[in-house]
C-alpha cells in the first residue's frame, strides 16, 4: 500500500486547510486510517481516526476544530482543519491500521505516507 498525502501549507492562525491521502497498491487491505503529526521535539501523536465504516475518533485538543472523512470509493482519507492555532503546526502523516479500528499507537499502524507539513502562524 502506498500513501501519498497533500494539502499542508503554510496558514495565519483561525484559519482553515484540508488534507487528503490517497492510496494506492493493494487498497483491499486497508482498514482503519488516521492523521497523525509530530512536531519538532515531540512524540508523534494521533489526530484523528475512522473505520471503513465511518466511526471516528479524535485526539483531545482537536475535538471540535477537525473532521477526519473518507471515500471508500476513491480509497482517499481527509482532514478539515479549522481555527488553526500555531501549537498546530507539524508535520502531518496519514497512515493504515493493522486493525479494523484507529488507535493512538504508532506500532498498530501498518503503512504510513510520507508526511506534509502545515506550519500556522500567529
Amino acid at each position: 500500500v502506498q500513501l501519498q498525502a497533500s494539502g499542508g501549507g503554510l496558514v495565519q492562525a483561525g484559519g482553515s486547510l484540508r488534507l487528503s491521502c490517497a492510496a494506492s497498491g493493494s487498497v483491499e487491505v486497508i482498514t482503519a486510517m488516521a492523521w497523525h503529526r509530530q512536531a519538532p521535539g515531540n512524540e508523534r501523536e494521533l489526530v484523528a481516526s475512522i473505520t471503513t465504516g465511518g466511526a471516528t475518533n479524535y485526539g483531545r485538543s482537536m475535538k471540535g476544530r477537525f473532521t477526519i472523512s473518507r471515500d471508500n470509493a476513491k480509497n482517499t482519507v481527509y482532514l478539515q482543519m479549522n481555527s488553526l492555532k500555531p501549537e498546530d503546526t507539524a508535520v502531518y502523516y496519514c497512515a493504515t491500521s493493522r486493525y479494523a479500528y484507529g488507535s493512538s499507537q504508532a506500532g498498530h499502524y501498518a503503512y504510513w505516507g510520507q508526511g506534509t507539513q502545515v506550519t500556522v502562524s500567529s
